[in-house]
């Protein structure tokens, strides 16, 4: 005798709001990705795809746009801001979850958390009024004289400390990141089983072994997941950056050189294209933005997954 099996309506309309709220996320990308085609479908037949990511010009003048300086300075400040994050960021997070006194653990990542929530203006501002001075006086002209001076590594701070440069930027964007990695590899620390800890405690291990034995191991996805969280907030980032970089569409190989990112470029020209081309291209730097974020978070996800197959075999 075959059993029918009735849905209850609520099940029914819960399942249809719920897919409609996933579909949503799918439908406004694709609508995203459309306007930015749109609108940028000029400089794509003008420009082609090829020319228009390894030229350098960006002239509005004579109406001559390239997206290579921008994608420049867009991949070296992300680079040397997580290059700078991530060390930080784990080790706040073995210090609050390992070694930091109970009173202490609640104030830091309350702390964090509230770095977090700081507006990037304020911290662009921060930058141009307090990290920039400091920079250029103190920190870059010590590079320039200690390190600066070894062969190869000279090339990196060729140039006058003025503040305003991509170093001073990269820092600024670094120590916005660092929470979110933090965050997410304290909670990750947390997770690991303490019985494990203890049995490592028991056999012998010091508290470094531990950490570097037992908790970063365990906690390695979710490390990665934290670094992936702050690669995509580095790329998209745009007011801090533009108060500390400047807006020099040059590729540089010194990092006391004032740069352009394509999220600073948008932010600083897009009410003075004044012409058709012109507002084109600017659309065609956010389509090269939107599809660089999305391919390289792709591949970060990517590995993500399978590590964690391999990890969970």
């Amino acid at each position: 005798m075959a059993i029918s099996l009735k849905k209850n309506p609520v099940d029914m309309i819960f399942s249809f709001i719920t897919a409609v709220a996933s579909l949503s996320v799918l439908i406004l990308i694709a609508g995203i990705l459309y306007v930015l085609f749109l609108e940028s479908s000029l400089a794509i037949k003008k420009f082609g795809v090829l020319q228009f990511i390894a030229s350098t010009d960006w002239d509005p003048v004579k109406r001559l746009f390239g997206a290579a300086t921008n994608l420049y300075g867009t991949a070296i400040t992300t680079m040397l801001s997580l290059l700078i994050a991530i060390p930080v960021a784990i080790g706040i997070a073995i210090f609050v979850t390992e070694i930091a006194p109970n009173f202490l653990k609640g104030p830091i990542g309350i702390a964090i958390e509230l770095l977090a929530a700081i507006p990037s203006i304020i911290y662009g501002m921060w930058g141009l009024f307090t990290l920039a001075p400091i920079m250029s006086n103190y920190i870059e002209p010590a590079l320039k004289s200690t390190i600066g001076k070894l062969p190869l590594i000279s090339i990196l701070f060729a140039g006058t400390p003025l503040g305003i440069d991509i170093l001073t930027a990269s820092t600024i964007l670094g120590i916005m990141i660092i929470p979110f990695t933090a965050s997410v590899s304290r909670d990750s620390f947390n997770l690991t089983p303490s019985v494990v800890k203890e049995s490592a405690y028991a056999l012998g291990a010091t508290k470094w072994e531990v950490v570097k034995s037992v908790v970063l191991p365990y906690s390695k996805l979710g490390v990665f997941g934290g670094i992936v969280l702050s690669l995509g907030r580095a790329l998209g980032e745009t007011m801090a950056v533009a108060f500390v970089l400047g807006n020099n569409h040059q590729i540089t190989t010194s990092l006391l050189d004032a740069a352009a990112t394509i999220t600073v470029t948008l932010a600083n020209e897009f009410t003075e294209a004044d012409t058709d081309i012109y507002l084109s291209s600017l659309f065609y730097l956010a389509l090269l933005l939107f599809v660089m974020s999305f391919i390289t978070l792709s591949i970060a996800k990517f590995f993500l997954i399978r590590a964690e197959r391999k990890f969970s075999r």
